[in-house]
């Protein structure tokens, strides 16, 4: 939405994205330059932030919780590949497994957020991290790829 200022108007994104089918809480806000790609099932709770040029690509659900905060660059996708060394091309047959966000967690700048990935609620993902798999509330999670750093008190 590069008509849109990056930073204002959030009310008026809100209602595109909501008649494309998002599912926006109350005082989300998104900045114009965020991508939002797909067909897949995006909700995103309540006062939650999704900051500069953050690109999400659903093939199938994605749930952010409430109170989240997503830093710039951040990049979302649902969709990858089994691996194939019998076939022409080792990326085999695409798959699809959803991400959830959990409420009050911290998403930070460049990181990447793959298929099948959990993150509990109050966790820190830090900056660049690659995460895939679950992880509980109250993490530090970082690293290529990422890991439990570690409980956060």
């Amino acid at each position: 939405m590069p008509l849109i200022p990056e930073t204002r108007l959030f009310s008026v994104k809100n209602k595109l994205y909501k008649t494309a089918g998002a599912k926006l809480g109350a005082g989300v806000r998104i900045c114009s330059s965020v991508q939002i790609r797909g067909i897949g099932d995006l909700t995103i709770g309540e006062n939650t932030w999704v900051g500069h040029n953050c690109h999400i690509i659903s093939a199938c659900k994605i749930e952010i919780g409430k109170n989240v905060d997503i830093a710039p660059n951040v990049f979302f996708t649902t969709g990858s590949h089994h691996i194939d060394l019998v076939g022409d091309r080792v990326a085999g047959k695409g798959t699809q497994e959803a991400i959830k966000i959990g409420d009050g967690s911290w998403i930070s700048a460049g990181s990447i957020i793959l298929a099948g990935t959990s993150i509990g609620s109050k966790s820190i993902v830090a900056a660049g991290a690659v995460v895939k798999g679950e992880f509980p509330p109250n993490s530090l999670i970082g690293g290529v790829p990422a890991k439990l750093i570690k409980k956060l008190t």
